[in-house]
């Protein structure tokens, strides 16, 4: 069913004060997910925190069972992560990689992960090689597939750029992968809530996303999808452990969890996880393919009129892209214009080479205006912004 517009920004009390573009940073949680928040922490208030938890076991629960519909995938296979980048280390720094093994990556890499392969380089002798890019923009695929050799022991990209609008075919790298029996990880941080995201379809063994971006949770929420035969078959050891994640048997004996809760902390955001299960549930109540066509729908004509704006340049590559719009302007920063933009009520950001440092120096980039929308934005919001564009500083 198509989007209810009026209900959707009902139910966004931010809707009623600001434009909201930046739902790739943070995006605007509906209310039944703030008042979860807010309910959860004003019991903790009068009760205790380790009361309000038994109290709503179900809740804390239901997280586990929201991420399995969202992702088609069983509710073991899935660990509550502060953030997404911490889920992304947790399986990352978990695998298995010594000298002269080789990690492929996309030019288009996300920059927090690229720190990370070049630390594991430095610390563990592992090489980090870069696929190139097709006519598109978007990671090559028959390039990645020609670039595979026995030292190839993991292929890690992000399914969408922070610093563009293009979908990596996560899919199709999936398929090599499963091809040549390599590991995939998946940096799902800014796909997952924007479009239907089904692991068994792209074939990763692993997946990190946030609660903050297109899920419209709160802000220090993130999960972490691990493949059921990683943790039977292969039993992968988390960097980090603790009793949650494994039980003490003895003085000198310890047994890991059996799901991927073995990547969890026994401490954690309970508010956040609880309010984290409601944001995919409501995501879910609307429909992951009815918001990808609004979302797609109004990326696509915000492109279209920015770039019939003189000096505006949009940025975005892909065969397939998503909500994330991303341009420049002659003649003015992108820091300014966002700056600009924010004093007028209308949030967006500016994206610097630090998040797609490999990507933007391939393509001469230092920086880009970023507009993300939602399906809760409005014609007329997105209408307003590119006047203030088109009118300038």
């Amino acid at each position: 069913m198509p989007i209810d517009l009026a209900r959707a920004r009902a139910e966004t009390r931010g809707c009623a004060t600001v434009a909201h573009l930046n739902h790739a940073g943070a995006s605007l949680m509906p209310a039944p997910v703030a008042d979860a928040v807010v309910d959860w922490l004003r019991e903790e208030e009068t009760t205790g925190g380790y009361e309000t938890a038994r109290r709503h076991h179900d809740r804390l629960e239901n997280f586990y069972d929201a991420s399995a519909r969202l992702l088609n995938c069983h509710r073991d296979e899935v660990a509550f992560v502060e953030n997404a980048t911490r889920a992304w280390d947790m399986a990352f720094y978990a695998l298995d990689l010594g000298p002269g093994d080789r990690i492929l990556t996309a030019e288009c890499e996300y920059g927090s992960n690229m720190i990370a392969y070049l630390h594991r380089a430095r610390r563990d002798g592992c090489e980090v090689a870069v696929v190139p890019s097709d006519a598109h923009g978007q990671l090559d695929v028959a390039a990645l597939e020609g670039m595979i050799d026995d030292r190839t022991k993991l292929i890690s990209i992000s399914h969408i750029p922070t610093g563009g609008g293009l979908v990596n075919p996560a899919e199709a790298v999936g398929a090599v992968a499963r091809r040549h029996g390599i590991p995939y990880l998946l940096d799902a941080c800014q796909s997952v809530g924007q479009m239907p995201v089904d692991v068994e379809r792209i074939g990763c063994d692993f997946l990190s996303a946030t609660g903050r971006k297109y899920l419209r949770g709160p802000r220090g929420t993130g999960l972490l999808y691990v493949r059921k035969d990683w943790i039977e078959g292969r039993d992968i050891d988390p960097p980090l452990l603790d009793q949650h994640a494994a039980t003490l048997l003895s003085e000198t004996e310890y047994r890991m969890r059996a799901d991927a809760r073995r990547f969890e902390n026994w401490e954690c955001y309970f508010a956040g996880k609880a309010a984290l299960g409601r944001a995919i549930d409501y995501a879910l109540e609307w429909g992951l393919e009815a918001i990808r066509e609004r979302v797609t729908a109004l990326a696509d004509g915000l492109r279209a009129e920015l770039a019939a704006i003189p000096g505006v340049t949009v940025t975005d590559l892909g065969v397939e892209r998503c909500g994330i719009v991303t341009f420049t302007k002659d003649g003015e920063k992108p820091v300014d214009i966002r700056d600009r933009c924010i004093a007028k009520g209308i949030n967006i950001s500016a994206s610097s080479g630090s998040g797609s440092r490999v990507g933007f120096d391939r393509r001469g980039l230092e920086s880009v205006v970023r507009a993300s929308v939602h399906y809760l934005n409005s014609e007329a919001e997105i209408e307003r912004f590119v006047e203030e564009i088109r009118r300038g500083g």
